[in-house]
């Protein structure tokens, strides 16, 4: 039997205190450091606007708009949209438009595209949309512009034809060049181009925020070279084992410039948040499916229900690239897409993050971006997330 003075000692009031002092002083500390990696995280939704087998292009569409309109309430930062081009999976085919529907809806969120594929157009006439668009939602629109045609070769053929098509790999950085130029009356005088302006008049009032996206070394040095802001294509599902390589080249090479003083990476991560995570690998299945059966050539005309896709037959081989493809997928219920998320911007030394969520069922989809948001900056809560499923 324990002897009472050690009972007294144990169990007096004042140890009791002291215990529990230590206990809180210890929490606050672990608080602190847990609050010190999210304070500088900020969100952008990056939404191809996918298609359902069984919806339309439409439906597709004013999804994209309502889900804009939830995640500005959940204080994303940003909403950048995609091209694509002759897909049965993706409807954004043209930002530019797309872009002005979400900024008409919504009133604070910035509003972008991720991106302009800039080698089927002309840099001056990207440049006077984006101005248009600037000047109806100033200080709100993002430019970001890629070299990827957003199609196989045939289509983007189509969307040039019939001039010949263009060597991207050399003539691609001379066109953001020229997008810059046209954007802050900057022509050199010895261009060709010199003294033709994005603005009526070459009046200038303001400009929108551009962007360099890309997913390689290329993309990086010419962001560094320009002084632009750059974001890496981690969503792609196979690039996170070098992207923070290529992060660190474009910061390494980065040469201020009349856009920024110092350089800023984002990085796009592919995330599916659900309750469980079960029920993430469930709701997850259509989009990993629909990676490989369109690397296959294969068509289901949009994602395929997520009841089917996670049974889909696929054979060895099939299933093999799914697994490799989406590897640096991010899925699972909330504390684990947290710390998901966190281990990537700690990788990619950027708090600045970017969120494709492709899901069959448009509620889901909203779930997850909710529950993002609540447990990466603290907004929306676990009530409304349920709400959103139901």
């Amino acid at each position: 039997m324990e002897p009472e003075h050690r009972k007294q000692f144990y169990y007096s009031t004042p140890r009791i205190v002291h215990v529990l002092k230590v206990y809180f002083f210890l929490s606050d500390i672990l608080w602190y450091i847990e609050m010190a990696r999210t304070t500088d995280i900020t969100l952008t939704v990056v939404d191809q606007s996918p298609v359902r087998r069984g919806g339309t292009p439409r439906d597709s569409l004013r999804e994209t708009v309502e889900l804009a309109k939830k995640v500005e309430s959940l204080g994303y930062k940003r909403y950048w949209v995609a091209e694509h081009h002759n897909s049965s999976s993706f409807s954004g085919t043209s930002p530019e438009i797309l872009i002005g529907q979400i900024a008409a809806n919504t009133s604070q969120i910035r509003v972008g595209s991720a991106g302009v594929m800039l080698s089927h157009y002309s840099a001056l006439k990207v440049a006077e949309q984006f101005s248009v668009l600037d000047s109806f939602y100033p200080g709100r629109i993002d430019l970001g512009v890629g070299r990827a045609p957003g199609s196989d070769r045939r289509t983007a053929a189509a969307l040039t034809y019939p001039r010949p098509t263009m060597d991207v790999q050399r003539d691609f950085p001379q066109m953001v060049k020229d997008l810059t130029g046209f954007l802050d009356n900057g022509i050199d005088e010895g261009h060709p181009l010199a003294g033709i302006s994005a603005y009526p008049g070459g009046k200038k009032e303001s400009a929108p925020e551009i962007w360099l996206l890309g997913s390689s070394d290329y993309s990086a040095r010419l962001a560094a070279e320009m002084g632009l802001p750059f974001s890496f294509a981690d969503f792609f599902g196979n690039t996170s084992e070098y992207g923070p390589q290529v992060a660190d080249i474009y910061r390494n090479g980065f040469k201020p410039s009349l856009y920024l003083a110092e350089p800023i990476v984002n990085v796009g991560l592919q995330v599916i948040c659900a309750p469980t995570e079960e029920e993430a690998r469930f709701v997850g299945s259509s989009r990993s499916l629909n990676k490989v059966i369109s690397r296959l050539g294969l068509t289901t005309m949009g994602l395929v229900p997520p009841e089917e896709a996670i049974n889909w037959p696929l054979d060895e081989h099939a299933r093999a690239y799914m697994e490799h493809e989406t590897r640096g997928y991010i899925e699972g219920d909330p504390d684990q897409v947290r710390e998901g998320i966190l281990a990537a911007s700690e990788r990619y030394q950027t708090g600045d993050i970017g969120i494709v969520s492709n899901c069959y069922h448009f509620n889901q989809r909203m779930q997850s971006y909710a529950l993002v948001a609540e447990y990466l900056i603290g907004s929306g809560s676990v009530k409304e997330s349920a709400a959103i499923s139901d």
